[in-house]
């Protein structure tokens, strides 16, 4: 019986098979996580367009819906997949990485690492800092990287822009703010992580590409990661 508490149980004991750690950590995978609003989606696709990059396409079990008007298309979007293919995946450890929230799966598959390979790219996706913590877990190949906003006017001034109101944005701003927080504490606890402040497009494009190949610039990396905790004092205060 495909339950929601069967489900949990079998991600919170999940394990990637071991031909997929082999390949994992065989593979340099940049994974592009941010506060929502930082731009990790813009920067993505700047990256895709250069060639270099495959797009890991994550799988979900939730219905497909609007982004940005438009309806999402399976096998670009997402592999929309019912609950029994979600256990059936998980049963036979075809998920490098998975997670249920809110009652839906979501994962990355080791096939979409494989295709990317394939075609002799580097394989990418944008990801929670859940998903980035259990690559972590299993390889020293990922590159992981957390996009911030300049400051924290310039971010509540991007986030209100994504919302039809004052009001709808006011009502959605706990639980952004809180999310925030979170995924903020976890990338600072974490020294694998590399930041990237997305104040000029172009720049932040070329310094995700200077990370990508290993060139650190460790001045910068220093001064991100303090605005990144003083994104993170703001919020605590915001919500003291």
């Amino acid at each position: 019986m495909k339950t929601t508490t069967y489900l949990e149980t079998l991600i919170a004991n999940y394990h990637p098979s071991a031909r997929a750690v082999d390949i994992v950590n065989n593979t340099t995978l940049v994974l592009i996580a941010g506060v929502a609003g930082a731009g990790k989606d813009t920067i993505k696709q700047r990256l895709l367009k250069t060639g270099q990059f495959y797009h890991l396409v994550s799988h979900t079990t939730r219905a497909p819906r609007l982004n940005n008007g438009q309806p999402e298309i399976d096998g670009q979007d997402y592999h929309f997949i019912s609950l029994d293919q979600a256990q059936q995946m998980l049963e036979q450890q075809e998920f490098i990485e998975a997670k249920l929230v809110h009652g839906r799966v979501y994962g990355t598959s080791l096939a979409e690492v494989e295709r990317a390979l394939a075609d002799h790219k580097l394989p990418m996706t944008d990801i929670d800092v859940q998903g980035v913590a259990e690559y972590c877990a299993i390889s020293q190949q990922v590159v992981p990287i957390f996009v911030l906003p300049p400051s924290y006017e310039t971010w509540l001034t991007r986030l209100r822009g994504r919302y039809a109101s004052v009001e709808e944005f006011e009502a959605e701003w706990p639980r952004r703010r809180h999310s925030a927080e979170l995924e903020l504490q976890s990338v600072l606890d974490n020294s694998r992580y590399f930041f990237l402040v997305n104040d000029n497009l172009d720049q932040t494009v070329d310094s995700a590409h200077q990370l990508i190949t290993g060139q650190v610039d460790t001045t910068a990396q220093h001064q991100a990661r303090q605005l990144a905790q003083q994104l993170l004092s703001q919020l605590q205060s915001a919500n003291a």
